[in-house]
């Protein structure tokens, strides 16, 4: 990971530490997910564009993914 440095206005940087607290989750990762829609995708990978936009609330959602996309087996 590279580390950088922006500046926010009080406003901004009080609000974004609110809602990161909110979420659960550091700034830094809060920052990270509002930037990541703006970026350009993989071309061949078109699908993780919305990798991380959907939160289910289950830390276990990731072992059940197929399930969810081609639903449960027989």
């Amino acid at each position: 990971m590279v580390k950088t440095q922006t500046s926010l206005s009080t406003e901004d940087y009080r609000a974004a530490k609110l809602e990161a607290e909110r979420l659960g989750i550091s700034l830094a990762e809060l920052l990270r997910r509002a930037l990541r829609p703006m970026l350009p995708t993989d071309a061949s990978k078109p699908w993780m564009r919305f990798a991380g936009m959907v939160e289910s609330g289950d830390v276990n959602s990731s072992r059940h993914v197929d399930d969810i996309v081609y639903g449960q087996k027989d």
